[in-house]
């Protein structure tokens, strides 16, 4: 039987994970993207090993979604984006984060939660990107005979400025919505 837990992160706690993400922010500054995604991967690998509970799973899947986003080079991810998610695997691969890794069961909490309000504040770049993987799938199959990679670059370009646009468009309308109400996220 399952359980259902759920709590509030309170002003005071968001600007922990605020500040724990501007540490992780300096530290993408001074490494390279392929170390900290390589990094990165490698834990997904012993998190998985380790048999991680379920809620650190989920949120793995999660940061594994992001992951393909920073390697897809036909995505080509705005780089403000790009690195809130690197900030994201750099906060995901420190040990000695919140609440250290090695503590079973709960080691991996304050990294679902980091994961999460990650994943909450780059929705639109995620679902646009899932978007793109399923139409770049399907033009692929329409155009299997005979394809041009001019006309098909030409046209992953065209649907990834179109995505690029609703992304844009999402994150006005979600600040609008919250009017003056609107909290500060983790960037």
């Amino acid at each position: 039987m399952s359980m259902r837990v759920s709590f509030e992160i309170s002003d005071k706690d968001l600007s922990h994970f605020r500040d724990c993400m501007q540490r992780a922010r300096n530290a993408v500054r001074d490494a390279e993207d392929s170390d900290i995604i390589e990094a990165a991967e490698q834990l997904f690998h012993e998190v998985q090993e380790a048999k991680a509970p379920a809620f650190v799973s989920d949120r793995l899947n999660r940061l594994e979604s992001m992951v393909r986003m920073l390697r897809d080079e036909e995505w080509a991810l705005p780089d403000a984006a790009r690195n809130r998610v690197l900030c994201a695997l750099v906060y995901f691969c420190d040990p000695e984060d919140l609440i250290p890794d090695s503590i079973p069961g709960l080691g991996y909490l304050d990294d679902a939660i980091m994961i999460e309000l990650v994943f909450r504040e780059l929705r639109h770049e995620i679902e646009a990107y899932d978007d793109f993987g399923e139409w770049r799938t399907a033009s692929d199959k329409r155009f299997r005979i005979n394809r041009d990679p001019a006309a098909r670059a030409k046209r992953i370009a065209s649907k990834r400025e179109k995505l690029f646009e609703r992304i844009e468009r999402r994150k006005a309308k979600d600040e609008a919505d919250q009017g003056k109400a609107k909290k500060p996220g983790l960037f």
